[in-house]
């Protein structure tokens, strides 16, 4: 697994106030983040320069580094013909090569460069990369696809570099891949008993153990049109 390029930006306001086209209205957002020169300094909340906007739902220890395959571009722009998304279009901090979904789990511990990383949760796609590509669908397609990317928390701040190599350190959960975790979140059955293994797994972050220990305690299924679709709808 290859670090092919970081990525860091601050939240900056872009379309029209008074745009009468749902996606072309103004918002604000950090998905707009630049590559990186030279080393960067990983920290325990992320990369110097990095931030953003709706740190309700990004950012914080858990959310530090937010990871995508390089290779899924090429789906988007061939499959659905999104022929402006290129790398960094997601909002990514690290795109990496040779490594997906289904092959990176849920306590897997890396060292880059200076730093110690690991996978801490999938991303839950939501309606701003959408907005980003005028694609209203797109959240839904990233998580119907399992193309979401992930997080990871930060064990060890360190600087860290365009071209390093990740060395595997620990796997404690071999079973729980991002694509297995995806399948339990968003599969249309609702796997309650896979959900409960799932929230027991002492290496997925917090808040999402709670939200699937919920899911199961209510034997419901979550509204997730406000996430996908948002003010784009």
């Amino acid at each position: 697994m290859l670090l092919k390029k970081a990525y860091a930006g601050l939240p900056k306001t872009v379309g029209k106030k008074e745009a009468n086209q749902p996606m072309e209205r103004e918002w604000t957002s950090a998905i707009f983040k630049e590559p990186v020169q030279g080393a960067v300094w990983v920290g325990k909340t992320g990369l110097t320069g990095d931030g953003q906007y709706d740190q309700k739902n990004h950012g914080g220890p858990e959310k530090a580094v937010f990871a995508y395959s390089s290779e899924h571009y090429t789906y988007w722009q061939n499959e659905h013909s999104i022929t402006d998304i290129s790398i960094g279009g997601m909002g990514e901090n690290f795109i990496l090569e040779d490594v997906k979904e289904d092959s990176i789990s849920i306590g897997d511990t890396f060292q880059i460069g200076e730093a110690v990383v690991q996978v801490s949760q999938p991303r839950q796609p939501c309606w701003k990369p959408a907005r980003r590509f005028k694609t209203k669908t797109l959240a839904l397609l990233l998580q119907n696809t399992g193309r979401t990317g992930w997080y990871f928390r930060v064990l060890k701040e360190g600087l860290v570099e365009e071209g390093q190599t990740f060395t595997l350190l620990e796997r404690p959960c071999p079973q729980w891949t991002i694509q297995k975790c995806n399948e339990i979140l968003h599969g249309q059955k609702q796997d309650f008993e896979k959900m409960q293994e799932l929230a027991a797994c002492e290496f997925l972050a917090p808040g999402m153990r709670e939200t699937l220990q919920q899911r199961v305690e209510k034997r419901e299924t979550p509204d997730i049109r406000n996430r996908v679709f948002g003010p784009n709808d």
